[in-house]
C-alpha cells in the first residue's frame, strides 16, 4: 500500500514547534544609560580627589575630640593617614608607568612633603577673597588649627565661601549692640585659640548652605544657623 505524501508545510510547522521558541535578537542598547554612567564616573573621580582632604580633617578631629590627643598629635595623625592615601595613589600611577612599586620612595619624596606643605598652607593662609575683612584675616592665626584646616579644605570645594568672624572680645559684642557672652567660643580659650568661626550664608543658595553644614557635621564640628547681627553659620570645635 502506498502512503500519501506528507504536506511539506506541516513538516516545517512541526520542526518549528519542536525547536522551541525563537530566540529574540540582542536587545537594543539603552541610549539613556550613558548619562548615568557619566555621573557615576564623575562622582567617583570627585571622591578620589577629595578623599585625602576629608580624611585629614576627620581623623584629626576624631583623635582630638574622642581620643584626647593634643592638637599637634591629632594633626600629625591626620597627616599620616592622608599621606598613606596619597602614597597609594602615587604608587598606583608609578606602577602603571614603570611596572614597579616603590612605596617608601613615593611616601618619602612625594606624598609626605605634599601633605605637610598643604597643612602649612592651611594653617597660615586665608585669602582676602574668603575673608570678610582684613580684621578677619588678621585673626586667622588665633583660630584653632583643626578649624583652620577644616576651613581650608572647604574652600577647595567652595571657592566663594566667606568667613565673616573669628576671634572676639567682650568689646566686640558691645560694638555689635549685643550683651557679652562669657561662654562664647569666639573668645580665646585656655589653649590659646578661638574655637569658633562664622561663615556667610546670605546671598548663597540654601542647598550650598545645607551642604556646608553637612560637611562640618560629618567632620565632627557642631554648627548653628542663626541670625544675630546677620544671617550666618556658626561653626565650633568643643573645648576639652
Amino acid at each position: 500500500m502506498t502512503l500519501p505524501p506528507l504536506d511539506s508545510s506541516a513538516l516545517r510547522e512541526w520542526e518549528r514547534i519542536a525547536a522551541g521558541p525563537v530566540t529574540a535578537g540582542a536587545p537594543a542598547r539603552r541610549t539613556g544609560a550613558w548619562p548615568l554612567r557619566v555621573v557615576r564616573l564623575a562622582a567617583m573621580a570627585l571622591l578620589v580627589v577629595l578623599l585625602p582632604f576629608l580624611v585629614l580633617v576627620k581623623v584629626a578631629v576624631f583623635l582630638y575630640e574622642r581620643e584626647g590627643y593634643s592638637t599637634a598629635l591629632a594633626l600629625a595623625g591626620g597627616t599620616a593617614c592622608t599621606a598613606a592615601i596619597v602614597t597609594a595613589y602615587a604608587a598606583l600611577v608609578w606602577h602603571c608607568l614603570t611596572g614597579r612599586v616603590r612605596l617608601a620612595l613615593v611616601a618619602r619624596r612625594f606624598a609626605l612633603p605634599l601633605v605637610v606643605a598643604y597643612c602649612g598652607y592651611a594653617l597660615i593662609y586665608l585669602s582676602s577673597t574668603n575673608a570678610k575683612s582684613e580684621r578677619v584675616r588678621a585673626y586667622y592665626a588665633s583660630l584653632h588649627p583643626l578649624l583652620r584646616v577644616a576651613l581650608s579644605t572647604l574652600i577647595i570645594a567652595d571657592r566663594h565661601m566667606v568667613v565673616t568672624d573669628l576671634a572676639r572680645g567682650p568689646e566686640d559684642y558691645a560694638a555689635m549692640g549685643l550683651a557679652p557672652n562669657d561662654g562664647s567660643l569666639h573668645y580665646v580659650q585656655r589653649d590659646g585659640y578661638a574655637h569658633a568661626a562664622d561663615l556667610r550664608t546670605a546671598g548663597r543658595s540654601e542647598l550650598k548652605n545645607a551642604l556646608v553644614r553637612v560637611y562640618f557635621w560629618s567632620m565632627g564640628f557642631p554648627t548653628l544657623r542663626h541670625a544675630g547681627t546677620s544671617d550666618h553659620l556658626h561653626v565650633e570645635l568643643p573645648v576639652r
